[in-house]
């Protein structure tokens, strides 16, 4: 059984039959939301909000600790995380699905480890490699197999939020290596990491990021509705493709 954390414009899954919804209680205080637990393409499959149901939830306020031990607990496979994010790269076009295959961290104040504290051991984890190789590909052939189009690898930079960033941060993180940004790939990530579940994430370029193309002088918040209402029909038909080719 695998995991879908749900982000910006995916609060739910067309198709997705609803079994139960499970409240979990955490060490780490309260996940985004129940637990959604049900069938989508005849496969088992657990949903999460990653910002409420409502979408009330900040990127900076989410309780990611919450969120992934809660899905650890429920004894999931493997994470999927969808995540609206801004094109850096000039050919990520707005309404492109992506595959992050790196991050740079530009959060800050968040907690983002499990082993912190007087009664938990020093901890290294090895992050060369953020997102889980084998979900990668699987999503891969996913697409391959409905005809859509994915860009197969790209370095994510996660930004703090709530607040778009500015044209100069953009042209930094161009710099930097940058080809997408968001506020929520980190520290999830390398919370996985640590619970040990595997994990990646499929992006949706939802906007220019600002100062790139039709975001050189604003970026437009209908634009980026309009666009999530196309995308994410395009992000629910992948991910039952991708489901479908797991074992029941």
């Amino acid at each position: 059984m695998y995991a879908v954390i749900g982000g910006s414009g995916l609060t739910q899954l067309s198709e997705f039959e609803i079994v139960r919804k499970d409240v979990m209680r955490t060490p780490y205080g309260e996940p985004s939301g129940v637990l959604t637990l049900g069938r989508l393409a005849g496969r088992d499959l657990v949903f999460l909000a990653r910002h409420g149901y409502g979408h009330t939830i900040a990127p900076h306020e989410i309780n990611y600790l919450a969120n992934i031990w809660a899905l650890k607990e429920m004894g999931v496979e493997g994470i999927i995380s969808v995540a609206s994010v801004g094109g850096i790269r000039a050919d990520l076009y707005t309404g492109s699905l992506v595959i992050p295959d790196q991050i740079i961290d530009h959060t800050h104040s968040r907690r983002n480890t499990f082993f912190e504290g007087a009664d938990q051991p020093v901890v290294h984890i090895d992050f060369t490699h953020p997102y889980t190789e084998t979900l990668r590909q699987a999503l891969k052939v996913a697409a391959q197999t409905i005809g859509e189009e994915v860009f197969d690898g790209a370095t994510y930079a996660c930004t703090q939020g709530p607040r778009l960033e500015t044209r100069a941060e953009i042209s930094k993180l161009e710099r930097d290596g940058a080809d997408i940004v968001g506020m929520t790939g980190m520290p999830e990530a390398a919370l996985a990491r640590e619970a040990d579940v595997p994990y990646a994430a499929l992006a949706v370029v939802v906007n220019p990021a600002a100062g790139k193309g039709s975001s050189a002088q604003t970026v437009s918040m209908e634009d980026i509705k309009k666009t999530l209402d196309v995308s994410m029909v395009k992000v629910c038909k992948l991910l039952s493709a991708f489901v479908a080719r797991t074992p029941n």
